[in-house]
């Protein structure tokens, strides 16, 4: 069965430069990456992909911040809360012809447990 995909673009000129430069960090992407199939905590993205837990925590906000990143979160056995995160992007697409940046994104629809 084909999927019909639905791209959002994003006209913000503000919004396109934030996207432009998670675009450029290369943990930002990582995370975005490893988290597109099924929701993760910060502990299981930094032990998967080697990410220092500070660096994980600073780009999940940024990405958080942006719209990029759903947190959802649970109470475990003990009683603490944690946090998953999932990619609420499956694809980011840009063209740029100098003088005008379009950028366009793919909502992730994939369910994840």
């Amino acid at each position: 069965m084909q999927e019909l995909v639905q791209s959002q673009k994003i006209m913000d000129d503000e919004r396109k430069q934030v996207i432009l430069e998670i675009l450029a960090d290369k943990y930002c992407k990582l995370i975005l990456h490893n988290t597109l199939e099924k929701p993760k905590s910060a502990m299981e993205i930094s032990g998967e992909k080697k990410i220092p837990i500070s660096t994980v925590y600073r780009r999940l906000q940024t990405l958080y911040d942006a719209k990029l990143l759903a947190i959802s979160g649970s109470i475990n056995q003990d009683g603490k809360k944690y946090f998953l995160y999932k990619s609420r992007v499956k694809s980011i697409s840009l063209k740029c012809d100098l003088e005008v940046t379009t950028v366009e994104l793919v909502p992730n629809t994939s369910r994840g447990s």
